[in-house]
C-alpha cells in the first residue's frame, strides 16, 4: 500500500504546478510563498532547539495556540517552527506577534521532499495537531528518531472506515507516533484500532484558550450591535439561513429591535443567502465597516473570514450551523469560551463529547424543529445571560486539559 500511495503522490506532484496555477488564480495560494510547498524555503533556521508544529488550516492552529505560548516562554526552546496547508492559516498566524514562530507551508508529501524538509529544519520534535496523517512525512521522521506526538488528535467514524480498509497500512503508519493525546473518548478506541501504541486521553484542546486573545472590532458596528436585542447564527450552511430568517421574523413580532447575524461556513455563498434572505422579507446588510446600517436591518450578514470572535465577544446566544442538516456539527468551544449560550440541531456526532458536556451544564440546548428554536430562543433572549459563570467553568477545564498535555509533551523534549 505504501508503494502505491507514493506513486499517487508522485502523480500529484507531477500535476501540482497546474493546481497550484489554479489555485493562485482564485487567489487560494500566495504568489511568493507558494514555492516553500517544493521545499525552497522563505524561513530561516535559527541556531538551537526548534520545536515543530503541523495543522492543516486556521481551526487547528488557533487549538494550540495557548501551547505555543508556553513553549515561547522557554529558554531552552530556541525556535518554534509552525506549517499549515492553507493561506488563510498564513494570515491568521501573521496576527499574532510572536517572537520564536516561524511559518511555512506544509510540503507536498513525497519521499525526497519530506527528507529535504527534515534537513533543513532539523526539529527536535514533531506535533501533528487533529487528524493530519502525512505518511512519508511520519516514516521519515522515524528513521531519523525524531519523537511524533499527534495532539488534540481527531478520528471520525469516516475516517476510521476509510483508513480499516487498508488494517496493515494504518498499522504500520499510527504505530510511527510515539504519543497519540486525543481530543476524545471515540477517537481512542478508533487511534487503538489503528495501531497507535501509546494513547492518552485529557480532552478536547479547545477548551483552553490563548492569553494573548484580543479581540479588535470597529466602533460603529459595535455600537450599532450594543443598541439590539442580537443572536448570532454562525457557520451556517445551505437551508440552515432560511430556517435562521423565518425564526427571525416571528420572533421580530415580540422583540421590535431584533438583530439576527449570520457568519455563513462559506462566503461564496453570500449573494446567493442575501437574495433568500430578501424573499422573505428581511432587510440584509452586507458586513462592511465604513458603509451606514440601517436601523432597520433585520440580518447582518457577514461576508470575511476571522470574524467570528468579534461578534461572539457582542452576542450571548448563538446558534451553530451544520447542525440541522448532516454535516456532524461545529465546535461550540470558540463561542462558549465569550460567554455564549449554544444553540444547535441533533447532528453533532463531530463533536459528540462536547456538546454532552456544554449540555450538562445547560451551557448548550438541542433544538430540531422551528417551534423548538423559537420557544428555546425566546427564553435566552428574555433571561439574564450569566456570562462569567459560563466563562468559569471553561476556563477551569480548558487550564487542566492544557497543564496535562504541556507534561506529557515536556517528556520528548530532549
Amino acid at each position: 500500500m505504501l508503494v502505491i500511495y507514493r506513486i499517487l503522490i508522485s502523480i500529484i506532484y507531477f500535476l501540482s504546478p497546474i493546481i497550484i496555477l489554479l489555485r493562485l488564480i482564485k487567489k487560494k495560494e500566495n504568489l511568493y510563498r507558494f514555492k516553500e510547498k517544493f521545499c525552497f524555503f522563505t524561513g530561516k533556521r535559527d541556531k538551537g532547539k526548534l520545536i515543530w508544529i503541523h495543522g492543516a488550516s486556521v481551526g487547528e492552529f488557533q487549538s494550540v495556540v495557548p501551547v505555543i505560548e508556553k513553549y515561547e516562554k522557554r529558554k531552552n526552546i530556541n525556535q518554534i517552527l509552525i506549517t499549515s496547508n492553507t493561506l488563510s492559516s498564513s494570515k491568521v498566524i501573521s496576527k499574532y506577534k510572536f517572537k520564536k514562530v516561524v511559518h511555512q507551508f506544509f510540503p507536498i508529501d513525497t519521499n525526497n521532499n519530506t527528507k529535504k524538509f527534515l534537513d533543513y529544519w532539523k526539529p527536535s520534535l514533531s506535533i501533528f495537531i487533529d487528524s493530519e496523517i502525512w505518511p512519508n512525512m511520519l516514516i521519515n521522521l522515524k528513521k531519523k528518531k525524531i519523537p511524533i506526538i499527534l495532539l488534540n488528535g481527531r478520528i471520525t467514524l469516516k475516517s476510521f472506515k476509510r483508513w480499516n480498509k487498508f488494517k496493515k497500512f494504518s498499522n504500520f503508519i499510527f504505530s510511527n507516533f510515539d504519543l497519540c493525546m486525543c481530543s476524545s473518548l471515540k477517537s481512542k478506541i478508533y487511534l487503538k484500532k489503528l495501531g497507535a501504541k501509546k494513547i492518552k486521553y485529557f480532552g478536547n484542546l479547545k477548551f483552553s484558550q490563548s492569553e494573548l486573545e484580543k479581540v479588535e472590532f470597529n466602533k460603529n458596528i459595535r455600537k450599532f450591535i450594543k443598541n439590539k436585542k442580537v443572536w448570532c447564527a454562525s457557520s451556517t450552511h445551505n437551508k440552515e439561513e432560511n430556517f435562521v430568517g423565518l425564526v427571525h421574523k416571528r420572533l421580530k413580532d415580540k422583540y421590535k429591535n431584533l438583530l439576527t447575524i449570520i457568519i455563513p461556513r462559506h462566503i461564496n455563498r453570500v449573494d446567493f443567502i442575501k437574495n433568500q434572505l430578501n424573499e422573505l422579507g428581511l432587510i440584509t446588510h452586507v458586513h462592511e465597516p465604513v458603509k451606514k446600517i440601517s436601523n432597520n436591518t433585520d440580518i447582518y450578514l457577514v461576508n470575511s473570514y476571522g470574524q467570528t470572535k468579534s461578534f461572539f465577544s457582542l452576542c450571548k446566544n448563538v446558534f451553530l450551523g451544520g447542525s440541522l442538516i448532516k454535516h456532524g456539527g461545529q465546535n461550540p468551544l470558540e463561542a462558549v469560551r465569550y460567554g455564549c449560550n449554544i444553540l444547535h440541531g441533533p447532528n453533532v456526532s463531530n463533536f459528540e463529547e462536547i456538546y454532552s458536556f456544554l449540555g450538562s451544564q445547560k451551557i448548550s440546548f438541542c433544538v430540531n424543529k422551528y417551534n423548538g428554536m423559537i420557544n428555546v430562543l425566546d427564553k435566552l433572549l428574555s433571561s439574564k445571560n450569566n456570562q462569567r459563570n459560563i466563562k468559569s467553568k471553561i476556563r477551569f477545564k480548558g487550564k487542566k486539559i492544557l497543564k496535562l498535555s504541556i507534561k506529557e509533551i515536556d517528556n520528548y523534549i530532549k
